[in-house]
């Protein structure tokens, strides 16, 4: 079979001075494309790397193939950046793996999505305020101090804060955390300025930090459920940008997370549930904040990263003894089979 391989590269165009350092966070290196080409070859395909943008569109319309395996995240800053490449290959009739176009733009927005979950679900998410573009953070919350909700506002502390249309932690930083209510409008100032986004102010969940992998579908299957553990005792630890791009020194990964049977359970009940809500396909990967044995539904990203060497799904898999060529394989067979398209060998 014919497979192309969408994604967005780090190197690809100049670099930009007039944005954040994590702009292209998000994006894949060419050794991660490389790796999942290598294992698509292995499996007795023909992989063909299409990239994304102008250069994808033309290589559709001249020689389309017979699949695509995608992992585009899209450029700017739009919470439909990462539905066009699915929409673009629906309008031509070429199968792919991965959600739909609805579901990538409403997992991108988290505020859309936490609501989704809440009201769909029953799910636990965290308090939440969203900032628009429009708003102004100082008059908000010179209402809210003016009134007495600026007591449940108190007892919510510390917020965290974040770009309310982003992945990969971009925007999520060690600065991010509000412990005052006076701190909040020169965060969210911060996040417009360098992001052009709403923001989403959110109450911190003291609790474990969790990440769980689902492959497939009817049913999907765990991968995995994975704490990160930081290495030094931290009094509001967040699984920031600088955590991740430091992981190997900042953080201990443990899976399975060992967490009493309850518990486990309860993860699993809500990350089985938030994959069906969205409309999740093939695979997805689902944050939350475990305390007092509730699951608090942070975020779910449709579109993993797949590096070999620092991907979170990767390593819980790894760990959980799934190595990289099964774990692409699978995900590779969950989408086939979802197409009803010829199987290939695992």
């Amino acid at each position: 079979m014919k497979i192309g391989i969408t994604y967005d590269l780090k190197s690809d165009g100049p670099v930009r001075h007039d944005v954040p350092d994590d702009f292209y966070e998000e994006f894949d290196s060419p050794a991660t494309v490389e790796a999942v080409a290598s294992v698509l070859r292995g499996l007795g395909h023909t992989a063909l790397k299409l990239g994304n943008g102008r250069p994808l569109l033309e290589r559709l319309l001249s020689d389309p193939p017979d699949f695509v395996f995608n992992f585009a995240e899209g450029q700017g800053i739009g919470r439909s950046r990462e539905a066009r490449v699915p929409a673009v290959l629906e309008m031509l009739g070429i199968p792919y793996s991965g959600s739909d176009p609805y579901t990538l733009a409403v997992t991108l927005d988290k505020h859309c999505a936490k609501r989704l979950v809440s009201e769909n679900a029953e799910i636990a998410t965290p308090w939440s305020w969203l900032v628009t573009v429009e708003d102004d953070p100082k008059e908000i919350f010179s209402a809210a101090l003016a009134e007495s909700a600026v007591s449940l506002l108190r007892q919510r502390l510390p917020f965290i804060v974040k770009p309310a249309w982003e992945g990969s932690s971009k925007g999520i930083r060690g600065r991010s955390i509000a412990k005052r209510i006076e701190d909040v409008p020169e965060i969210v100032e911060s996040l417009r300025r360098d992001y052009r986004q709403p923001v989403l102010i959110e109450q911190f969940i003291q609790g474990d930090e969790l990440t769980v992998g689902l492959v497939g579908n009817a049913p999907p299957r765990i991968v995995g459920v994975m704490r990160v553990l930081p290495l030094q005792p931290e009094e509001h630890f967040i699984y920031s940008l600088e955590v991740k791009r430091d992981w190997e020194r900042r953080v201990r990964y443990e899976c399975p997370a060992r967490l009493a049977n309850r518990d486990y359970e309860a993860v699993c009940e809500s990350a089985l549930a938030v994959y069906r809500t969205l409309g999740c396909r093939d695979v997805a990967r689902i944050d939350f904040r475990l305390r007092d044995g509730t699951p608090y539904f942070l975020e779910v990203n449709p579109l993993p990263g797949l590096s070999p060497e620092s991907g979170d799904l990767v390593i819980m898999a790894q760990l959980s003894g799934c190595s990289y060529d099964r774990l692409i394989g699978t995900i590779l067979q969950a989408a086939l089979d979802r197409c009803g398209l010829v199987s290939s060998p695992l």
